[in-house]
C-alpha cells in the first residue's frame, strides 16, 4: 500500500463540528529506536496496548475561520503543544485536504500522570489522528472501519512513530518484516489473534515510577543519536532477527523465553543509549535496585514476574494473570515500591 491510497476526495462540504475521542498508550516488547525520514522505523516493533492509560480528546473544528491551534492538557493552556500540532497539520493536508480550513480548540487530558514513563505522545497523537478520521468521514463522507483505523495509524505516526501502535488492541506490530503478514513502515497491525497463546492474553502492567520529572534526554533526541552510533545497524538487524523466536514463543505460550526476550530488549535500548555519542544514561538508582529485586525473586520462586523499559528511569512491570498474582503484587507493594519517588505506581492490564 502506498501513500498515495490515503489521500481523501477533495470534493467536500465542510462545517463547524466537535468531536471528541480516546486512545490508549503502548509498551514495546521488541522495541523501536532509531528512524528515519518521514517517520519510518530502521526496525519492526511490537507492543501491548494499555487498558487504562489514555488520553481523552475533544476537537472542536470552527469553518471558515484562519488557520489556528489552540491546546489545553487538563484545562491550562499549552502553547508549544499547540506549535508543535499546528506543523503537525501543515505536514498531513496532502491526505486531509480540508484540514487547513479552521480553527482548532482541542482539550485533552490523561488518566496518568505526566513524566510517568508512560507514553503520551503515543495516546496523545493516536487520540488526535482518531478525531481527524471523524471530522474525515463527516466532510467527505466515506465510512469504513478497517480502512478509517488503518489511515488513523498512518496518520498518527506522522506525529509519533509508536503512536500508530495504539490505535489497536492487544499486540500490535509497526514496521515490516515477513513474519507478520501485511505489516508496514506506513502503519501498524494487530497480531493475529489465532497466532497467540492464551497465556500471553491476559497480562499486568503496573509502572513504577523511580522517577517523575522530565528526562534529561528527550526520545526525540535519543532517536536521532542512533545515526551516528557505530552499533546502530547491529541493533536494527537484530530487533528483526528477534521477531522470528518471538513469533514461535507467542504461538507456544513459552513464558521463560518470551521473558529472556522482551527483558533483554529492555536492556539493550538502554545499552544503544549509553553508547551514544554523546553517551546518556536514563535509568536511575532505583531502576537497577528494582531490576536486580525482580531477578532475585523469580529465580526464589519461579514466579513470573519480568520487566520492560521505555525511554526513561521508570519500570514496567509484567506479570500475567494465571492465579499466582496476588503473590506477585505483594511482592511489588512490600519490596519494590520503596524505591519509587513517591511511592508511585500505575497500575495497567493489557486485555484482548
Amino acid at each position: 500500500m502506498t501513500t498515495q491510497e490515503f489521500i481523501g476526495n477533495p470534493n467536500f462540504t465542510i462545517q463547524s463540528q466537535t468531536v471528541s475521542e480516546s486512545c490508549p498508550s503502548n509498551i514495546a516488547l521488541i522495541k523501536y529506536w532509531g528512524k528515519y525520514e518521514n517517520q519510518i522505523p530502521a526496525n519492526p516493533s511490537i507492543s501491548y496496548t494499555l487498558n487504562h492509560c489514555k488520553t481523552n480528546t475533544s476537537m472542536e473544528f470552527v469553518a471558515a475561520e484562519p488557520f489556528s491551534v489552540q491546546t489545553f492538557l487538563a484545562g491550562n493552556v499549552e502553547v508549544k503543544f499547540a506549535e508543535k500540532i499546528e506543523k503537525y497539520f501543515k505536514n498531513i493536508e496532502q491526505y486531509l485536504p480540508w484540514i487547513l480550513k479552521g480553527k482548532y480548540i482541542i482539550r485533552t487530558e490523561n488518566t496518568f500522570p505526566h513524566s510517568s514513563g508512560i507514553a503520551s505522545s503515543a495516546s496523545g497523537f493516536g487520540a488526535i489522528a482518531k478525531c481527524l478520521m471523524v471530522l474525515d468521514e463527516m466532510f467527505t463522507g466515506k465510512t469504513s472501519e478497517e480502512g478509517s483505523l488503518r489511515k488513523a495509524s498512518f496518520l498518527a505516526r506522522l506525529g509519533s512513530g509508536s503512536a500508530c501502535r495504539s490505535l489497536y488492541n492487544g499486540l500490535v506490530v509497526w514496521g515490516e518484516t515477513d513474519e507478520v503478514e501485511n505489516s508496514s513502515d506506513l502503519f501498524a497491525v494487530p497480531y493475529p489473534d489465532h497466532e497467540i497463546h492464551d497465556t500471553f492474553k491476559s497480562f499486568n502492567d503496573w509502572v513504577l515510577l523511580i522517577h517523575e520529572g522530565q528526562k534529561s534526554v528527550s526520545s526525540t533526541v535519543g532517536h536521532g543519536l542512533m545515526k551516528t552510533n557505530p552499533y546502530a545497524e547491529r541493533r536494527f538487524q537484530e530487533a528483526r532477527e528477534n521477531f522470528v523466536p518471538m513469533k514461535e514463543i507467542l504461538k507456544s505460550g513459552n513464558m521463560d523465553q518470551f521473558i529472556k526476550l522482551v527483558e533483554h530488549e529492555a536492556l539493550t535500548l538502554h545499552a544503544m543509549m549509553m553508547m551514544s555519542d554523546p553517551a546518556f544514561i536514563l535509568m536511575r538508582t532505583g531502576t537497577l535496585e528494582v531490576i536486580n529485586k525482580i531477578w532475585d525473586f523469580r529465580k526464589e520462586t519461579g514466579l513470573s514476574l519480568f520487566f520492560t523499559l521505555d525511554a526513561g528511569a521508570n519500570v514496567h512491570l509484567l506479570f500475567p494473570n494465571n492465579g499466582t498474582e496476588d503473590k506477585i503484587k505483594t511482592f511489588i507493594e512490600e519490596e519494590l515500591l520503596q524505591h519509587t519517588q513517591k511511592n508511585g505506581v500505575v497500575k495497567d492490564v493489557m486485555r484482548f
